[in-house]
């Protein structure tokens, strides 16, 4: 169960966050919440899908990892084998928080409940210095936060689009392993490639002018990444 505090340099002085990978720090996850405004570097490593929440309209974004709950293929025992981690991962165990309305400015929250909170003294890194100024690590944490935080809000107005255009088609995969078990991904969606390229000039205009087409482009292109983490999945299996 998650326990959220507001972070200052008072109650956190001497707190420290572990940095490293590992299954027991949280790292044990098939696929995590990426934003279109980060497809472009999350493209080069990982599948992109789509996927509405049960029960409501609204899409979202995951960056693949694995092909089952709980399967992180790109997790090899304490080190995260990519060059890239995806924000909503890589900020763990911090979040922004706002008001119950949502609006007003953002603060820095910290999950001291979370497996990343470090146990011992000499664990982690710090947060803030003798002095309580914020060390080199929480300033970057700030700023990818704010990075986050700023293409989610950005990205209804994405998700708005494809579905205007009708842009996105339900996407489900099977794949026989070298060891002939079946896995499968379904109850996700992709961008229609024949829709998008079927758009006229003033649509595709409209498109860039806002923004929206290069992360299209870029979620279409992460699909070479499927046959990647198959390539991981059969690597895993084989002991490799």
């Amino acid at each position: 169960m998650s326990s959220h505090a507001v972070l200052d340099n008072n109650s956190h002085r001497d707190l420290r966050v572990r940095t490293d990978a590992g299954a027991d720090l949280g790292d044990d996850i098939m696929a995590t919440l990426t934003v279109p405004s980060e497809f472009r570097r999350v493209q080069a490593h990982f599948p992109i899908l789509f996927r509405r929440e049960t029960g409501r309209e609204e899409f979202s974004a995951l960056a693949m990892f694995g092909f089952q709950n709980g399967e992180n293929l790109f997790l090899e025992g304490d080190r995260w084998d990519a060059r890239y981690r995806p924000l909503s991962v890589a900020i763990q165990p911090f979040l922004i928080g706002r008001p119950a309305n949502g609006e007003g400015p953002g603060q820095v929250h910290i999950d001291m409940a979370h497996p990343r909170i470090a146990a011992a003294d000499h664990e982690g890194i710090r947060l803030f210095d003798v002095d309580g100024r914020a060390t080199p690590y929480l300033d970057d944490i700030v700023e990818r936060l704010g990075d986050l935080d700023e293409g989610y809000r950005e990205s209804k107005a994405f998700y708005d689009a494809l579905l205007a255009y009708e842009l996105l088609e339900p996407f489900s995969l099977e794949v026989t392993l070298d060891d002939g078990s079946i896995h499968s991904l379904v109850g996700f969606h992709i961008i229609d490639e024949a829709k998008l390229r079927a758009l006229d000039g003033e649509a595709l205009g409209s498109l860039h002018a806002a923004g929206h087409l290069m992360p299209m482009f870029m979620a279409l292109a992460s699909l070479s990444q499927l046959s990647v983490l198959v390539a991981r999945k059969n690597r895993r299996l084989a002991g490799g």
